[in-house]
C-alpha cells in the first residue's frame, strides 16, 4: 500500500478507524476479492458518515432504513447488501470500512 502500514488485527480488521482511506478500502476489497464499484462505496461511505457521526458503527437496519428512504426498495434489502458483500455487512461491509471487528452484535 505505497508504504503505508495500517496497524490490523489478525482478521484483517483496522485497529483505528481514524487511520482508514480509501486506498485502505480498496487494498481490504482486493484481498477479499470484491471490486468496489459505487454501490459499494455508498455502503461504506455511509458506514464512515455514521461513524464520524455518531462515533460508533451503524446497524445494519439502520443503513437499511437510511438507504431505503435515499435509493428506494432495490437497495435496501439484505440481499442487496449480500450481493456487494457475499460474507456480510460485518464481516466484509465494516472491514473495508474501517471499522473495528465487532464482537457479540447482530446486524440486524
Amino acid at each position: 500500500m505505497n508504504n503505508i502500514n495500517f496497524e490490523t488485527d489478525k482478521s484483517g480488521f483496522l485497529r483505528n478507524p481514524e487511520h482508514w482511506n480509501q486506498e485502505f478500502a480498496t487494498y481490504i476489497a482486493e484481498h477479499e476479492n470484491i471490486y468496489l464499484s459505487e454501490n459499494h462505496w455508498e455502503v461504506i461511505n455511509y458506514i464512515r458518515k455514521q461513524y464520524i457521526e455518531n462515533n460508533k458503527v451503524p446497524e445494519l437496519r439502520k443503513l437499511l432504513t437510511a438507504f431505503k428512504k435515499e435509493y428506494g426498495l432495490h437497495k435496501s434489502t439484505r440481499k442487496y447488501i449480500y450481493h456487494l458483500f457475499p460474507y456480510g455487512y460485518a464481516q466484509q461491509a465494516c472491514k473495508i470500512a474501517g471499522m473495528r471487528q465487532i464482537k457479540n452484535w447482530s446486524t440486524g
